[in-house]
């Protein structure tokens, strides 16, 4: 089994337009945007696109639709696991084998309750590996919502040698703790991917398969040169690396709607309604449009510096 999850891999945003439906029109443009910015890879129905908030009939038709405009051009993963019964997580998965992605992202916090304990997880693990087809390939993703459950290096290795994982969406935010299930998945097609922009050029360096948190919605091709030419630029790479940290720290003003608004200036999305923030958050955080005024520029900053080396 090839890896097909790795790399630079967004997490889709939903647009939605203002009759409260998925603006088809602009995820289009939005997937674009995507692939000409960097991605190596796109994770549809995640977090980011709302997936507790969307119908199954939504969710399969989010994985349906960016699997048919990528058209190849990258591997497309999907999750959409929400439900709490393992029945229902069964009948929702299923739902995407037949979409078109190229690999379905099972959440750590749906395989057991809080309270519960490894023999719990193992047990719907095991179920719904058997459910789904084994010619199809899995991720799993340490979703942080309604609670973060981190996989233990037991359970990391277990999946690993299964061989049906090419991808963890790591969330334990911990660089000692991406380094050793580096080392437990070695040697296996279970890459793993960090999510945390504080520790992303650590743990590129260390490894890590690349980067999958939620600045990938603003400037995924700072991420992309980071991983690709970092460590040919190692000054420049730091100085990058301290940007995408403090970028990042917006992430708490409101995101995913902050993202929406990034892309309702460029001229992505018409629209910054979301359904899990009802709320303004300009209203709510003071001083909002400054921040992202900076954080606008010091994209465009890094991104001349970054072309001026590749016109010497």
């Amino acid at each position: 089994m090839s890896n097909i999850a790795q790399g630079i891999i967004p997490v889709m945003l939903t647009p939605f337009g203002t009759n409260g439906k998925i603006d088809w029109e602009d995820y289009e443009k939005l997937i674009e945007w995507y692939l000409a910015n960097g991605a190596e890879s796109l994770f549809a129905v995640c977090q980011s696109s709302e997936m507790q908030f969307l119908s199954l009939e939504e969710r399969v038709n989010l994985a349906k639709f960016t699997a048919n405009q990528v058209a190849g051009r990258v591997p497309v993963v999907a999750s959409g696991h929400v439900s709490d019964a393992i029945e229902d997580q069964k009948e929702e998965l299923g739902a995407l084998v037949d979409t078109g992605v190229d690999g379905i992202v099972l959440v750590t916090n749906r395989l057991a309750k809080a309270d519960q304990g490894n023999d719990v997880l193992r047990a719907n693990l095991d179920a719904l590996l058997d459910h789904l087809p084994k010619d199809m390939q899995l991720g799993l993703y340490e979703c942080p919502a309604p609670y973060r459950r981190l996989l233990t290096d037991d359970e990391i290795s277990y999946c690993a040698q299964t061989g049906r994982f090419s991808l963890l969406k790591d969330v334990s935010c911990d660089l000692e703790t991406v380094k050793r299930r580096i080392e437990l998945t070695k040697g296996t097609p279970f890459g793993i991917n960090n999510a945390n922009a504080a520790i992303a050029w650590k743990a590129l360096q260390a490894g890590s398969t690349g980067f999958c948190g939620v600045f990938n919605n603003i400037h995924p091709d700072l991420y992309r040169w980071l991983k690709d030419h970092g460590k040919d630029h190692p000054e420049l790479a730091e100085e990058l690396a301290v940007f995408l940290v403090l970028a990042a720290a917006t992430e708490p003003m409101g995101y995913p709607k902050l993202a929406k608004q990034y892309h309702q200036r460029i001229g992505t999305l018409k629209s910054d309604i979301c359904r899990v923030i009802d709320f303004d958050i300009r209203e709510r955080f003071w001083a909002l449009d400054d921040v992202m005024d900076r954080v606008v520029q010091g994209t465009e900053d890094f991104r001349q510096k970054i072309a001026a080396l590749k016109a010497n």
